[in-house]
């Protein structure tokens, strides 16, 4: 047993106490696969029950409206459906000892018509992302999307709201705020994508005002220190993002504004590419950000055992979120405690309906938790 590690050290992060730094990152699993597209007790109220010993879970992002789609099968948060069946998941979670956030998603442009009835997708402004949308009849190429009206952005922030509600309603311990990976927030970050000449568009800060106005929302409907954020500040080549001069920059401005939020965290992420040869890239988030944040900073993208222990060590993050580990190892920080080698992960099983790679990765420590 090695309980002497940075990874099992217990943490105060907003209003909960977390027993460990081991975080479950947000990962879509596309097992909502019914009509109403909400989380069963059967599947995510098990799966995300059998991973309670981590210090926080992230759920899947889950979409705050039927406009927020782009995926199939992901589990919503805004009808009374999906609300009922996430807190299954929440009782089931908190019936072990757990704490579970849920990650609050609209993936704008990174989607397609059939989602939608026919309409285009909404985004900052009407440039296609020239990616790929997975439909319910496969991979479609991403369209032009619709430039959104100030209404349109208005209600968008309402369905925030809304969706931070249904989740406390459903008993979650806090929200994410998903800022990251190309979506929505992002999409208005980013100079490629958001065009704009109006509030929202142009400088850093109109760039930046959407995410600032969702957050000012949200924390009307359950306090800022169980809010979270998440960005990715040197996403590059994926998702239809490109940096430029101004990417850092402007994830700099968000960043030291959400100072001014008294937040449960921030969760940034490691570049997903090869950022090297770009010289307007960070190629070291934590580090970058760690003297910029005062709050408590998560970091996630490939970390294993020792690099996670490594980061909390040297001071430049204070959790560390793990995803695929934590798929096909329910008890990761049992592993981590024991130094239990880990089970490897199918990628084939990754989004497919069912329990198939799912509910059937097996728990290697409870003999010896029982010792």
């Amino acid at each position: 047993m090695n309980k002497d590690q940075e990874l099992l050290k217990p943490i105060t992060l907003g209003a909960s106490t977390l027993p460990n730094r081991v975080v479950m990152a947000p990962m879509t699993r596309s097992r909502a696969a019914n009509e109403e597209n909400k989380p069963t007790s059967e599947l995510h109220g098990e799966y995300y029950a059998q991973r309670a010993s981590a210090g926080l879970i992230i759920t899947e992002g889950s979409q705050v409206s039927e406009r927020a789609v782009g995926y199939v099968n992901t589990a919503g948060i805004h009808s009374k459906e999906q609300v009922n069946g996430w807190k299954s998941v929440t009782e089931k979670v908190h019936s072990k000892g757990g704490r579970i956030f849920i990650q609050l998603w609209h993936v704008g442009r990174m989607s397609h018509p059939d989602f939608h009835n026919g309409e285009l997708p909404l985004a900052p402004s009407a440039v296609n992302p020239e990616a790929k949308s997975y439909t319910y009849d496969g991979f479609k190429e991403t369209v032009e999307p619709k430039a959104m009206s100030v209404a349109e952005i208005e209600q968008t922030i309402s369905d925030f709201a809304q969706a931070a509600e249904n989740a406390v309603e459903a008993g979650f311990d806090g929200v994410e705020i998903h800022a990251s990976n190309g979506y929505l927030f992002h999409q208005f970050f980013n100079k490629s994508s958001n065009k704009r000449t109006d509030n929202y568009g142009g400088s850093i800060e109109n760039r930046a005002r959407f995410l600032f106005e969702v957050l000012d929302a949200v924390k009307e409907k359950l306090p800022e220190n169980r809010i979270g954020v998440r960005l990715n500040p040197s996403l590059h080549g994926s998702f239809g993002m490109t940096m430029d001069e101004e990417t850092i920059p402007t994830f700099d401005y968000i960043v030291k504004r959400l100072n001014d939020y008294d937040l449960a965290y921030l969760h940034l992420s490691e570049p997903f590419t090869d950022v090297a040869d770009l010289s307007f890239a960070v190629t070291d988030i934590a580090k970058h950000y760690r003297p910029i944040y005062k709050g408590n900073l998560m970091i996630n993208n490939g970390f294993d055992q020792e690099s996670g222990n490594k980061i909390l060590k040297e001071g430049n993050a204070d959790l560390v979120a793990f995803g695929k580990p934590f798929i096909s190892n329910p008890d990761l920080v049992e592993r981590f405690t024991y130094d239990v080698p880990l089970t490897e992960w199918d990628e084939n099983t990754f989004y497919t309906p069912g329990k198939e790679g799912y509910l059937d990765y097996e728990k290697k420590t409870e003999e010896l938790q029982e010792a």
